[in-house]
């Protein structure tokens, strides 16, 4: 909501709703007849209650807490769930923040503890008012110290949008004008056609809807607590007009992705285009609805051998022709690390061999020859990376390869230890790598806004002829083969698969590059390389810009 409108709506008086909760009158009989936990009185209190609650209590419990959420009686119903501090604020705005009336709450056949229900009310605001319609679900605990049957409180029983724990619902003026999002082309983006860019489109209209030219409407809108976190909208009471938004992306790419990571749960791409750094697409397919190829934080694995690589070979180490021998193992202070199961070791190894290969030893090695900090500036002065200074139009992680010593010194060179990257960094590291040219990538035209780019000296010509000839073999002869094995024109690719504590299987990550467009794709869980992020890569190359 607009700045002064949100202490408006806030202080509004809130209406009683006398829809009734949706239950038979014997359920709201039944929630105004105590909770049903009190002793007699003449022989102490009862105990406390143990074990799941049984039918008969989630059948109650849920009863109560639906009347009392259906007549705006927030803090009688949050004392119905496991969280009063929490379930009243968001109660509270559900009636005054958000005016929605007239709610119905119909429950549908609980499941054991848990209890499905539907919910139909009306938003009402400035002479304007619409139906509200949605499904949720609560599921019934027991009180840990009461023992009582209460709903485990989650935001999502209020609205199942609604993740954050501090998040609220408000309705009024819209906190930024809509906006109407074109690709490259002028194709209209929409989050119906488009889903990943659901959260995207959210945050290119609270930072550019002002200017776009737009004017506000008045809408429902969940209100995040994090900071610089935009609106999500809900429901448009009243229409405002939409600016137009100008992004780089392209409509088809976005398609392509959308599609892949479809395929693969927990997934992320980001393809950008290598002559100019502008994104061409983002997808996510994730249960919590973040942005992880934009601001995911996770080890990259063997993908951050590209710039192990070109630090290797700008520091004189080695060439691409040069030395790298693949040994079974490899000790770096005290520390042993290993390659994949499988792998034969090759003593007489090049780094190209190496690289295709995915040999971690071979890059272990070199942790006695390079200073703490040189893959750090490596990173950083030819890559763009890890100074926390891109501007691509909305919030991104800018990727992090710090100088910690110890094991880690090795276990950097391999996309392990404290190196943090997300797809959108290392699909800029593979468009750096193929064209010797750092462009910070970009999701909308920097002339919309004037910003300041980040900037970087990029690679040598003699190291991007060799990262391409590494990459290249690696898509037409290395652990990329099978999933490049299709896709014609000027090729490259790397491989990797990240160990992350407290998981059973390693992170996939896979980059790419065909012609000019560069892609990068992280799968949790999703095994090596190959396995789950290649074919979404591919997917995306193959569509092409």
């Amino acid at each position: 909501m607009r700045k002064g409108a949100k202490t408006a709506i806030v202080s509004t008086v809130f209406a009683v709703m006398l829809g009734g909760a949706g239950y038979g009158a014997f359920n709201i009989v039944s929630a105004l007849n105590g909770d049903g936990d009190g002793g007699s009185g003449a022989s102490g209190p009862a105990p406390v209650k143990t074990g799941p609650p049984s039918s008969d209590e989630v059948k109650d419990t849920t009863a109560k807490f639906f009347a009392a959420w259906a007549k705006g009686q927030a803090a009688e119903a949050a004392a119905y769930t496991n969280n009063e501090a929490k379930a009243e604020p968001l109660l509270t705005s559900y009636g005054e923040a958000a005016h929605i009336t007239d709610v119905k709450i119909t429950p549908g056949a609980a499941s054991g503890d848990t209890v499905p229900f539907s919910v139909k009310a009306t938003v009402s605001y400035d002479g304007k008012s619409k139906p509200l319609d949605y499904k949720s679900q609560l599921t019934v605990v027991r009180g840990l110290t009461t023992g009582k049957a209460l709903v485990d409180w989650q935001p999502s029983v209020v609205h199942p949008e609604l993740t954050g724990m501090d998040d609220t619902l408000v309705t009024g003026e819209s906190s930024a004008p809509a906006i109407e999002a074109v690709d490259r082309n002028g194709k209209v983006l929409t989050k119906e056609k488009y889903p990943s860019l659901g959260p995207i489109l959210d945050e290119l209209r609270d930072k550019y809807g002002d200017q776009a030219g737009g004017t506000a409407g008045i809408e429902l809108a969940i209100h995040h607590a994090a900071a610089d976190t935009a609106d999500t909208p809900l429901l448009t009471l009243a229409e405002g007009k939409a600016g137009r938004l100008p992004t780089t992306l392209s409509a088809s790419a976005q398609a392509a992705a959308e599609k892949a990571v479809k395929n693969y749960a927990e997934s992320s791409v980001v393809a950008v285009k290598p002559s100019t750094g502008e994104v061409l697409a983002v997808a996510n397919n994730r249960k919590d609805a973040f942005n992880a190829a934009f601001l995911g934080e996770v080890a990259p694995g063997s993908t951050m051998k590209i710039i192990s690589a070109a630090t290797l070979i700008d520091l004189g180490l080695t060439t691409a022709n040069g030395p790298a021998p693949c040994t079974p193992d490899a000790v770096w202070q005290s520390q042993t690390f290993h390659n994949l199961a499988g792998m034969t070791p090759n003593e007489n190894a090049t780094l190209s061999e190496s690289f295709a290969r995915s040999c971690n030893t071979a890059f272990v090695k070199f942790a006695d020859s390079v200073k703490v900090d040189s893959l750090t500036k490596e990173a950083q002065d030819r890559f763009g990376l890890g100074r926390d200074n891109w501007k691509t139009g909305i919030p991104s992680f800018d990727g992090s390869v710090p100088a910690s010593g110890g094991p880690d010194t090795a276990a950097n060179m391999i996309g392990q230890g404290q190196v943090q990257m997300s797809p959108l960094n290392m699909a800029s590291v593979t468009a750096t790598a193929m064209t010797g040219t750092f462009h910070q990538p970009v999701i909308v035209p920097q002339s919309l806004d004037d910003r300041e780019l980040a900037t970087a000296r990029g690679l040598s010509g003699s190291t991007v002829q060799q990262l391409r000839s590494m990459m290249n073999r690696t898509a037409t002869s290395g652990t990329a083969a099978h999933v490049m094995a299709d896709l014609s024109g000027r090729i490259g690719a790397k491989t990797g698969s990240a160990e992350v504590d407290g998981q059973s299987k390693s992170n996939s990550w896979f980059t790419g590059y065909r012609n000019d467009i560069a892609a990068a794709a992280m799968t949790q869980e999703g095994g090596h390389g190959g396995d789950a992020a290649g074919p979404i890569v591919a997917a995306v190359l193959r569509a092409g810009g």
